[in-house]
């Protein structure tokens, strides 16, 4: 088992000897083209987590190529690049472009972010677009929201080589004194403590329907919790809000794992992943 970062909740050059404690490091994503994201306040929290709505703020693909990415290599943990964009011509040329290099092992494509508006194209159709385009691992990164086994088979079969599970679900928070919307843009991405139960669901529907390794998230905070989602079928897991919070998390979380493991009677995380499901895993047809 890997632990990762979820995409936009650590920034590794200010905080490198955090990233370095990670298995994986996620870039924040990285769109053909800069963007300056939602408009102020962007971060709200909640007596249930945190809102946020940046928008994808990021300098584009040929600057973050030319600049950004050999500083994030010097860090020297792998390093996964999240890939956005508004259509499934943006997201296959920033692949392209991400192809030949060394530094990178993976590609996450961020096809659920609720802050911005979604491509046209289905999911698959643009994991199929990546996939033609570059011959680096492809992790589909989807909400919560609609089928979500019924969209785990698709990019699956359009050639996905894992999923991202899960994405922030849409929320909202009012100020208590005006009544009016906390965010900018009004809703937000929610993240947190209320994201866990959704992100064990949507890992436990997928590992039924797809074969693909996953990478649970959502609401992760300690070992137990970690453990949770590689018993529902991750494979690996990644800390989102909790890096806000707690620097250290990465090896807290690690510590009390191998703690919570040792309690079930597992040597090593491998041996906990899918044991939420009773017998062989069943395919869904």
């Amino acid at each position: 088992m890997r632990l990762l970062n979820a995409s936009g909740c650590l920034d590794a050059l200010t905080a490198p000897e955090v990233a370095r404690s990670l298995d994986v490091f996620v870039t924040k994503t990285v769109t053909p083209l800069p963007r300056e994201g939602n408009p102020p306040d962007r971060i709200a929290e909640t007596d249930v987590g945190m809102l946020n709505s940046i928008g994808l703020a990021n300098p584009g693909i040929e600057r973050f190529c030319s600049s950004t990415l050999a500083d994030l290599a010097g860090l020297g943990v792998p390093l996964w690049v999240s890939v956005g964009g508004f259509s499934a011509d943006d997201y296959a040329a920033s692949c392209e472009r991400l192809d030949e290099r060394a530094e990178v092992e993976a590609l996450e494509l961020n096809l659920s972010c609720p802050n911005v508006d979604e491509a046209p194209e289905s999911a698959a159709e643009i994991v199929a677009a990546c996939r033609s385009r570059t011959r680096k691992l492809l992790y589909a990164k989807l909400a919560p929201n609609g089928d979500v086994a019924e969209v785990a088979r698709a990019v699956e079969a359009a050639g996905a080589d894992g999923l991202s599970l899960v994405n922030t679900i849409r929320g909202m928070a009012l100020d208590a004194t005006t009544l009016r919307p906390r965010l900018g843009r009004g809703v937000g991405g929610l993240s947190g403590p209320a994201l866990r139960p959704v992100a064990l669901a949507a890992v436990f529907t997928c590992r039924r329907v797809a074969e693909l390794p996953i990478v649970g998230m959502g609401g992760v905070e300690t070992g137990s919790h970690a453990l949770e989602l590689l018993a529902a079928g991750a494979t690996d897991v990644a800390l989102g809000t909790a890096l806000f919070a707690d620097p250290d998390a990465p090896r807290r979380v690690r510590a009390e794992l191998e703690t919570a493991l040792a309690a079930h009677g597992f040597e090593r995380a491998d041996e906990a992943v899918g044991v939420a499901h009773s017998g062989d895993f069943v395919r869904i047809s």
